[in-house]
């Protein structure tokens, strides 16, 4: 009796160890059926084109890249003309712009090799085929655009502009755009936005109330889904807080929510209220000063997570599916 007594405390405390290393119940193992990302590298090919030879370099590009080079002349060259001489003409003064020379130069230092970057994604894009294996998930292509475009998207392709991601302290983006985006323009930061883009796409938002109850969660459910598929990123990468960001959001939760019900705020459907409580900003006008901005998608991921841990038997697909979200709010208990 003495050892099968002990043989059956042995057995669960291996039960409890294994569920505690378990990250989420969603966990799966990525070395399997792998979809395997490999990156387009346009922008190391755009920038390698010998200008003395302009003919052939962009001929060699329309060969390579038939369907993403008409959309990087349209949006990035922003010209739908369809004469080759104008087309040439614009790549030469693409490349041969005095301003953004060393820009490009240090976008292909910062990304000569991206193989820790196509690791995660595939992480991340074996996750969401596992899960929702119907989704036709996009190329990716990194390219540089002068800082005129961060993301093109469309059903072929996701593309990032590197120049983007050049750190946070690159001298280049001071006054090109507030300083608290700055923060996350980091080459830390673009796999990140890079699967945050594809399930936005993947799951566009379906409300016919649009409160501010809706858009928290709806932003809730894509960043769970984010820190599912994504394990190893840190919560604050998930969402794109620094820790101290992340920290404050954690002691003041209980404050935070208060401030939601206490200023009738939960059910308003006044979009100038809501872009507060989402939007990027330096902080939650609503909330506090002392606040990081997007508080609302940072609350919505709290009461998903909450809703989730209450409703074990709730699948991913059944959680992209739910809209009802005041039904969400009264299942997930949520009670900071």
């Amino acid at each position: 009796m003495k050892s099968s007594f002990q043989l059956l405390s042995l057995l669960g405390l291996i039960l409890i160890f294994t569920s505690c290393n378990k990250k989420n119940r969603f966990e799966i193992d990525t070395n399997k059926n792998r979809v395997e990302v490999k990156i387009h590298r346009f922008d190391k090919d755009l920038l390698a084109i010998d200008t003395l030879k302009m003919n052939a370099g962009v001929d060699s590009l329309y060969s390579r890249y038939r369907s993403f080079l008409p959309v990087f002349v349209s949006d990035v060259l922003d010209t739908t003309s369809k004469d080759s001489v104008a087309v040439r003409c614009l790549f030469y003064k693409f490349l041969t712009n005095k301003t953004f020379a060393p820009v490009n130069q240090k976008a292909l230092q910062t990304f000569t090799d991206v193989r820790d970057i196509e690791k995660e994604l595939s992480d991340a894009y074996t996750n969401i085929h596992y899960y929702f294996p119907e989704v036709k998930l996009p190329e990716v292509y990194f390219f540089v655009s002068g800082f005129n475009r961060s993301v093109m998207m469309n059903n072929q392709f996701i593309a990032v502009g590197t120049d983007y991601y050049l750190g946070s302290d690159y001298p280049a983006y001071k006054g090109l755009t507030y300083e608290y985006t700055i923060k996350n323009m980091r080459r830390e930061c673009l796999t990140t936005d890079l699967v945050s883009t594809t399930l936005f796409r993947m799951f566009p938002m379906n409300s016919t109330k649009y409160r501010l109850l809706d858009n928290m969660l709806f932003r809730g459910k894509v960043l769970y889904l984010m820190s599912v598929f994504m394990p190893n990123q840190k919560p604050e990468g998930i969402i794109g807080y620094s820790a101290d960001q992340m920290k404050w959001c954690k002691t003041n939760e209980k404050q935070i929510w208060a401030a939601i019900i206490d200023q009738q705020h939960l059910f308003s459907t006044d979009v100038m209220l809501i872009k507060k409580y989402m939007n990027d900003a330096p902080f939650t006008a609503t909330i506090s000063q002392d606040s990081p901005g997007r508080l609302g998608a940072w609350i919505g991921l709290q009461i998903v997570e909450s809703y989730m841990r209450k409703n074990t038997n709730v699948s991913l697909r059944d959680l992209m599916n739910e809209n009802n979200y005041q039904k969400m709010l009264e299942q997930s208990d949520y009670r900071p």
